[in-house]
């Protein structure tokens, strides 16, 4: 029952977050959100996760040496 439960509500915030890619509102902040939450309990959202993390990290680590 856990599992069925952290699904519709991960499922849910990712949905929303796909449907703010287009409309106004942050969606790169609701899309993680529901991968954190899709991650307790499934092996691939870990995964992607972890992916975006280091993806965002080298991004900022870019940005930060471009502005010194």
């Amino acid at each position: 029952m856990r599992r069925i439960i952290i699904t519709l509500i991960g499922s849910t915030v990712i949905l929303i977050g796909i449907a703010l890619l287009v409309l106004p509102g942050p969606a790169f902040i609701v899309i993680p959100a529901g991968l954190a939450i899709l991650s307790v309990e499934y092996a691939f959202a870990r995964r992607w996760l972890r992916k975006l993390r280091a993806h965002v990290d080298a991004t900022l680590e870019q940005m930060r040496r471009r502005g010194s």
